[in-house]
């Protein structure tokens, strides 16, 4: 395969993944608003799990799909986390200053947007860090089916983004969205993670005693009160990793199918839902809607360019390779939050509460929003070379 082609197929199957999640959301609104909207609701919360001794893991079907199967996600979130940052986009020193401003700047700003429009609701003050995060999945694989002009470093740059506000998604969720703690089981989940450091300390470069440990560690975390997706990025930051590869690179590539069109689109299809009927459109005028739908049009963008800004300013000029006609469509592109946004909105809300219908429909019209700018500034830009015929 040539060094033209791999890009090309990377951007392919990412627009391929981002529609399937796009699909998922769509038919998940479908759904809601129909007849069967009782009978999905219905199969979203039965509840089902395992009894072994002492050990009870009952769950909605919901819950299953949010604690457990997103757990992979994040672990392969973990995994692309520690791969930038040794090898990647984050691998220089130097390179990091830039995404790290700009992912510092494009969640800060998203969440100050929020707070301002909800200030004096504490109710609707739980949601702050629902814009917060860009949906790397969503955002790559539509940025590469709608601005197929964009030069190669903005899949760069927004992946390193992406990759570093999702860390302090998961910093956050552990930091502000956790339930009472469990010391005991908090101590057994430091316990099992600090087997997998001495398991890195003995040379072990095979991934399965992490895995199993990984399951140990998920199920510790998820019992102790701190949200379980804490222990799938533990999990993939701990996978061994070389530049040829490793164990994380191996885990990564078996999970990224399954992943890409099993895991998100079912998370989509079980989380996007709203009723749009007259108390769901009266919505579009709740302060948590447009919190959220301008803190990801809005915040994120300038965030994001406000951080590009301090470094540009510090280093007197941005990297080779890198100009502010390149941020402009990259920032706006960030503004898509879909999946974390969802994510981090049922962690700050109550499944039955207004705020937390208003908040999926801010996440809905503020990632449409700034997909649209995304594409019509990047069109403007950075015209696509026409096609041979």
């Amino acid at each position: 395969m040539s060094a033209a082609t791999a890009p090309n197929n990377a951007s392919n199957a990412a627009a391929r993944s981002g529609l399937m999640l796009a699909a998922s959301a769509v038919l998940g609104l479908v759904l809601m608003n129909s007849p069967l909207a009782a009978l999905w609701q219905g199969l979203l919360q039965t509840t089902w799990g395992v009894h072994l001794g002492p050990l009870h893991l009952v769950e909605s079907n919901l819950l299953w799909i949010n604690d457990a199967l997103m757990a992979l996600f994040f672990l392969q979130v973990g995994i692309e986390i520690k791969r930038e940052w040794l090898f990647g986009a984050l691998a220089d020193p130097r390179a990091r200053a830039l995404p790290v401003a700009a992912a510092l700047g494009g969640m800060v700003v998203p969440a100050l947007v929020f707070v301002a429009l909800n200030l004096g609701d504490s109710a609707a003050l739980g949601g702050w860090a629902v814009p917060a995060a860009t949906d790397i999945a969503f955002a790559l694989g539509l940025m590469a089916l709608l601005a197929r002009g964009l030069p190669p470093q903005a899949r760069v740059f927004l992946t390193a983004v992406a990759v570093l506000d999702d860390l302090g998604a998961v910093l956050i969720i552990a930091a502000f969205y956790t339930a009472q703690i469990s010391g005991a089981m908090l101590a057994a989940a430091v316990a099992t993670a600090l087997l997998m450091v001495l398991l890195q300390g003995f040379g072990v470069r095979r991934a399965w005693p992490y895995l199993l440990l990984g399951v140990l560690l998920w199920l510790f975390v998820l019992k102790s009160g701190v949200h379980a997706t804490v222990a799938g990025v533990l999990t993939g930051l701990l996978l061994p990793q070389t530049r040829a590869g490793g164990a994380g690179a191996k885990v990564e590539h078996a999970l990224a199918p399954y992943v890409s069109w099993l895991v998100l689109p079912l998370f989509a299809l079980a989380n996007a839902g709203v009723a749009l009927g007259a108390s769901g459109l009266a919505l579009l005028g709740h302060r948590v809607t447009w919190g959220v739908a301008l803190g990801l049009v809005l915040g994120k963008p300038v965030g994001i360019l406000a951080g590009v800004g301090v470094v540009a300013w510090l280093a007197d000029g941005l990297p080779r390779g890198y100009s502010w006609r390149l941020m402009a469509p990259v920032a706006a592109f960030c503004g898509v939050g879909f999946t974390m946004s969802l994510f981090i909105a049922g962690l700050a809300f109550n499944a039955d509460a207004q705020e937390f219908d208003a908040a999926k429909i801010g996440v809905l019209l503020g990632t449409v929003l700034a997909l649209a700018a995304g594409a019509l500034i990047a069109r403007r830009l950075y015209p696509a070379a026409p096609r041979a015929a």
